[in-house]
């Protein structure tokens, strides 16, 4: 119990200490964890779990797409994708379909990865 309260709260001060730029990059391992379950929910055949999975990644997503700034004319096309995803994980959760789960999966990888080279290069500036 002692390990669990540790990693809680390691990870507490990791969300708490990060840079706005980090914090992003959390939420986008966030779905993408949350898209990982809701996958192994649909190989189990587990309707709740894949569900609840599919939800909390769609919050991520809304997450993501509120704090846009839309002063950057490069936020209408963020806004456009995650309205993209959003759509695909509804599409997965009614419709329980992996497929159309993993091209969100793909997706939100995408976006990681490019977020990921974006922070790269603001640093070597």
């Amino acid at each position: 119990m002692a390990v669990n309260n540790a990693y809680a709260q390691y990870n507490n001060n990791k969300v708490l200490t990060a840079s706005p730029a980090e914090l992003t990059l959390l939420l986008y391992e966030g779905a993408i964890k949350f898209c990982n379950i809701a996958m192994v929910g649909l190989e189990e055949n587990n309707i709740q779990k894949t569900h609840d999975n599919i939800k909390k990644a769609q919050a991520i997503i809304e997450e993501l797409q509120s704090t846009l700034n839309h002063s950057y004319k490069v936020a209408e096309d963020f806004d456009n994708v995650y309205h993209y995803i959003y759509g695909l994980l509804t599409d997965a959760n009614i419709h329980k379909d992996k497929d159309t789960l993993e091209k969100a999966l793909n997706e939100i990888r995408g976006m990681r990865d490019t977020w990921k080279q974006v922070m790269k290069s603001a640093k070597s500036v």
